[in-house]
């Protein structure tokens, strides 16, 4: 596999933008099979020098940092893009022919075992699942992509028949030329309005997953919900749509496919929620596809365990269950949450405000029996003059937000944001992995 995108690499001028994890492997793969070449590394942070003292000893490197750092991108033949770098529109019109990424390396060269997984929310507790239940049934697999592990990193372990499980973002997507044969969007929310120019961007970037898909591909999707059923409607997609909606009958908990009980919503499973509930059918019905023994994906369903920071429970201190839910980045993931928590009388939410519209939480939360509800900034205070009725603290801090929390719960205190964290914390697991340690402390 990687002496393909060797050769695909080999007669061109390179330029790595981005020398974030996947930059560093994307280098990384780059002199591992070709320790002559000349690249150029292309970042912003004219620190970078200084923090990878290896780099001053390559020869065949060139580093280029600072504000004009994007200036000689079109100089090159390969750029190859992290997800996340934000390269200017009209600049992307000049070399948009040029721009790869380690998503698109993989894609040219062999597509057909590769599951794509996007959507707004729940795309790394699907691919985990996935991934858990094809490798419990002893078939080759590996878990690449946004989930945290760079394409690249893994190359000398894919064969021919492995069948690879890709978590996508909205970055790793938005200019990619190919598609895998097999894509699901889970959702299409609010969100990364930061990054994209409007949610129109941010969806269309999204749908790219599908874009290059022939009539001999899989579109999963759920046409139950309005937003991914309208952008798809209007796109001129060319795969198999499979709409799990209609796909699947439920009856009675039941879930029925080609008069066949395939699942019962019931059954015991750790991943609770409406929403983890649609994530399972996705993942039954990728099964169905490859033809997965489904009887051994039931019980693969029944001993995962939640991920990290995503409705994670903790422990119990003095009689309160505590969660951390620290991936709710937006108001639906929230709402999510509580819903599926049931009996939660302390919410702790807030974070950083990127101006996405809060009605649907505001009115949500006065309606809901949450007790007790800890603002933080700037999110919280903000939502926090729309509350009617509720009895809200608001405090500065995740210690005092914890301090109050431990004064006030009587049953079931989450951390469910609906923001990101970047306002004060460098990511969410910083700020669940702090939230947790607090909690703790006793």
């Amino acid at each position: 596999m990687y002496k393909k995108i060797v050769a695909n690499i080999i007669d061109k001028s390179i330029a790595i933008i981005g020398f974030g994890k996947e930059g560093k492997s994307s280098y990384n793969f780059i002199r591992r099979y070709l320790p002559n070449k000349k690249i150029a590394i292309i970042d912003k942070n004219d620190k970078l020098l200084e923090q990878n003292d290896y780099l001053k000893e390559d020869k065949n490197v060139i580093v280029i940092t600072g504000e004009n750092y994007l200036d000689s991108i079109n100089d090159y033949d390969m750029i190859i893009k992290s997800p996340g770098v934000k390269i200017p529109n009209e600049l992307v019109k000049i070399v948009k022919d040029k721009i790869t990424s380690q998503l698109e390396l993989l894609l040219e060269i062999d597509r057909n075992n590769i599951i794509g997984i996007t959507g707004t929310k729940g795309k790394s507790t699907t691919s985990s699942l996935l991934y858990k239940i094809i490798k419990d049934q002893d078939i080759d697999c590996l878990l690449l992509g946004n989930v945290g592990n760079p394409i690249l990193d893994y190359i000398e372990d894919i064969k021919e028949d492995t069948i690879l499980v890709i978590e996508c973002s909205s970055y790793q997507l938005e200019m990619i030329h190919y598609s895998p044969h097999i894509g699901l969007v889970l959702n299409l929310f609010e969100d990364h309005l930061i990054y994209h120019i409007n949610l129109e961007d941010y969806w269309h970037s999204k749908l790219n997953m599908f874009r290059y898909q022939t009539s001999s591909d899989y579109m999963l999707y759920d046409s139950e919900l309005v937003n991914v059923n309208n952008e798809i409607s209007k796109n001129p997609f060319h795969s198999n749509k499979l709409d799990i909606y209609k796909d699947f009958k439920i009856d009675d908990n039941r879930v029925i496919f080609e008069n066949r009980i395939i699942y019962d919503k019931s059954s015991k499973r750790e991943i609770i929620g409406e929403h983890n509930f649609k994530n399972i059918l996705f993942v039954l019905r990728v099964c169905i596809l490859l033809g997965l023994d489904l009887e051994k994906a039931r019980k693969s369903i029944e001993t995962f365990k939640p991920l990290k920071h995503r409705m994670e429970y903790f422990g119990t201190y003095n009689g309160v269950k505590y969660y951390d839910d620290t991936i709710a980045t937006i108001p639906e993931a929230t709402i999510n949450c509580i819903e599926a928590l049931k009996e939660v009388d302390t919410l702790i939410f807030g974070g950083l405000d990127r101006g996405i519209d809060y009605s649907i939480l505001i009115d949500y939360l006065n309606n809901s029996k949450i007790d007790n509800i800890i603002a933080m900034p700037d999110t919280g205070y903000k939502i926090a003059k729309e509350l009617v009725n509720k009895k809200v603290f608001k405090v500065s801090t995740l210690e005092e937000a914890v301090i109050t929390a431990k004064k006030v719960t009587k049953k079931i205190c989450v951390l469910s944001p609906a923001a990101p964290s970047y306002n004060a914390f460098k990511n969410f697991e910083e700020k669940g992995d702090l939230f947790k340690e607090l909690v703790k402390k006793g």
